[in-house]
């Protein structure tokens, strides 16, 4: 399936999917303007349908009258009275009783109002008669079926037609215009890659060297700062490859995980980086809490959190990392002791930072509640103004549910 890239976002956007979205919202569009005519030209097509259906009973009665007049009882012995497809007529007396009908229903004086008339639905016309030289009758009564059904379904045929042409030139149109587009961003998510894995060498090759280093000289607080900054690249290079992989990642499987290990495994990365700034790195973990989940989901809430933390809390303060099972729910905390947060329900938006001089991109948070979304996480956020903030994750799908 066709596919082009958010050059933005670096996300994968479904282009037939995107096509047809904004051609349902034209096509929609295009059905909000058109109502109104449509609606005055369903008026103007029922009254001209009343107009008709009333002209068509009026010339049936005037072929039964002359039909009447042409009888002569003692030349044609009997009169046949006329008899239509679509039409039903008879001859009632002045109190409304029938001397002949092929009317079904029955018709009372009420019904009897002279011209053109609606009873149930129907249509009637009704003559009266000077005098009852017809038969003794006087009233001639005529009755059809109102067709508004046909005259509506006419209407709803040709507003149908009009929205499916919208629709399908909409597609046409949109689908063009995104063919560039799409061709320009697999020509950038080509370059992203390429980038990404240029910046991903030299990367390994400063973290290696500064290891290998440090085990042969001991410690030094000028490399120990070359690393720490390597891992902040390290861990926004990580963000943005996630975004490039997030379609390939969301249809991996799931599979058990030592969550605390591997909570552990992330405090011993970031603790460089915490220490740069004075900041210790405290953790209360309890052991071989196990949970089933896609790996690097958990990890990119894992690492997000704690790099937020760390780069949001004052120096020479500290940061809690916590991770606790209570009956079937697993239960994981970073608590820092920072500037706190102005808009707690910001955080979450993607490109959102609430000091531009922390740096990075904005998209780390946003990446974590995207997988608490999909994962049905349930997050809780305390956070008060040069005191801190504390993020609480929820996880409630564990092996013992499954």
């Amino acid at each position: 399936m066709s596919e082009v890239r958010d050059i933005n976002l670096g996300l994968s956007l479904n282009e037939r999917r995107f096509s047809i979205k904004y051609a349902v919202m034209y096509t929609v569009a295009i059905f909000a303007i058109l109502a109104v005519p449509f609606a005055v030209y369903d008026k103007y097509r029922y009254t001209l349908q009343e107009v008709k259906t009333e002209i068509a009973l009026k010339k049936k009665s005037i072929q039964i009258i002359n039909e009447m007049e042409k009888f002569n009882p003692l030349i044609d012995g009997h009169f046949t009275f006329p008899r239509y497809r679509s039409f039903q007529s008879g001859l009632y007396d002045g109190n409304g009783n029938p001397i002949f009908s092929l009317i079904e229903r029955n018709i009372t004086t009420l019904d009897l109002k002279l011209g053109y008339s609606e009873i149930d639905g129907d249509r009637l016309y009704v003559v009266k008669f000077d005098d009852e030289r017809y038969f003794g009758a006087r009233y001639l009564v005529i009755e059809t079926k109102f067709d508004i059904y046909a005259v509506l379904q006419n209407i709803l045929l040709i507003f149908l037609l009009i929205l499916i042409i919208t629709f399908l030139f909409s597609f046409m149109i949109l689908r063009s215009f995104v063919k560039p587009y799409k061709e320009m961003n697999s020509t950038l998510d080509e370059f992203i890659k390429d980038a990404m894995h240029e910046i991903n060498t030299p990367l390994s090759i400063i973290n290696i060297n500064i290891d290998l280093f440090s085990e042969k000289f001991g410690k030094n607080k000028h490399l120990s700062r070359i690393k720490s900054a390597s891992k902040i690249l390290s861990s926004i290079y990580n963000d943005m490859n996630y975004l490039i992989k997030e379609q390939i990642i969301n249809s991996s499987k799931s599979k058990l995980i030592n969550f605390s290990d591997t909570l552990k495994k992330s405090a011993d990365y970031f603790d460089d980086i915490a220490e740069l700034r004075d900041i210790k790195l405290v953790t209360k973990i309890d052991e071989n809490i196990m949970i089933d989940f896609i790996p690097t989901k958990l990890q990119k809430i894992i690492d997000n959190n704690l790099s937020n933390a760390i780069k949001y809390s004052y120096e020479d303060s500290k940061v809690i990392l916590s991770l606790i099972k209570k009956e079937n729910k697993i239960i994981l905390e970073f608590q820092d002791f920072g500037i706190g947060i102005k808009e707690p329900e910001m955080i979450f938006s993607r490109y959102y930072r609430e000091n531009n001089a922390k740096g990075g991109f904005g998209i780390g948070l946003n990446i974590v509640k995207k997988i608490i979304d999909e994962e049905n996480i349930e997050v809780n956020i305390e956070s008060e103004l040069k005191k801190g903030s504390k993020f609480q994750y929820i996880f409630s799908q564990t092996p013992a549910e499954k």
